[in-house]
């Protein structure tokens, strides 16, 4: 048996976004394209919705930062919050 693969509708109700947001975003998300039919498999789903998820930065639900990996990177994440 295959596996289902999902159109772009099927996507899009899946992961609660516009289907236009799919369409204009797909150089950017892993997708499968037979000729001009492009369909989504669940590592697709998991992937797509993986690269959008965002953990709190302040608060009790924050991770804990890890140590920078270089001077300049700790300096780089406080200059980047006074800019905002």
């Amino acid at each position: 048996m295959t596996a289902h693969r999902y159109t772009y509708p099927e996507t899009a109700e899946v992961l609660r976004v516009q289907e236009r947001w799919l369409r204009r975003n797909i150089s950017n998300l892993p997708h499968s394209r037979k000729g001009k039919v492009v369909t989504f498999s669940e590592a697709d789903l998991d992937r797509i919705d993986a690269m959008h998820h965002h953990e709190p930065a302040i608060g009790p639900l924050a991770t804990v930062p890890s140590a920078p990996s270089s001077p300049t990177a700790h300096r780089w994440r406080i200059s980047s919050r006074l800019l905002r």
